[in-house]
């Protein structure tokens, strides 16, 4: 970093999937695939000073698709109803911090990507949409090889997600 800043561009890649089912109905099962982080079970391994293995044994245990749900927005349905848009929409801050750690020990910037961001909405004709952008893309541009390759592994597991949730998986997500 030179002068005091630096610069770095990437072009991302947003992955928007019709999905053959209900809002409701995808909702629900990405949401039983991927549950929430319990903030409670991972303090106490900080409170007693765990070993990482012991987080890497937990996150294993509390994610069974890789990724964990650290956030959601709730349906945005109410608040933007009130502009007039009757759309169900939800988003979720998605992730697994013992992946994010694998590229933070490289560089911290990573967790401006992570966890990633996903979106589910629904469309007119009454199935679902899923949105998410291309991990591999926005941790390439960090110009790390070791970051870029976790970025490529993430886009695989998403992949698996997809596949799990019997979704189509994009091209060039799981190659």
């Amino acid at each position: 970093m030179e002068q005091g800043w630096a610069e770095r561009r990437y072009q991302a890649r947003c992955l928007d999937i019709a999905v053959d089912r209900s809002y409701q109905d995808f909702r629900r099962q990405y949401e039983q695939a991927v549950p929430p982080y319990d903030a409670a079970a991972f303090n106490a391994l900080v409170a007693r000073g765990a070993p990482w293995d012991d987080v890497v044994a937990l996150m294993r245990e509390r994610a069974p698709h890789d990724f964990l749900i650290y956030w959601s927005s709730g349906d945005l349905r109410p608040m933007m109803n009130l502009a007039g848009d009757p759309r169900h929409c939800v988003e979720y801050l998605m992730g697994n911090h013992t992946t994010a750690e694998r590229m933070f020990r490289h560089d911290p910037a990573v967790m401006l990507y992570a966890p990633l961001r996903t979106l589910i909405s629904d469309r007119p004709d009454g199935g679902a949409r899923f949105v998410i952008e291309q991990p591999s893309r926005a941790f390439g541009s960090l110009g790390v090889d070791a970051i870029h390759e976790v970025g490529r592994e993430l886009d695989r597991e998403v992949a698996a997600l997809l596949t799990h949730l019997t979704v189509p998986v994009p091209a060039g997500l799981s190659d």
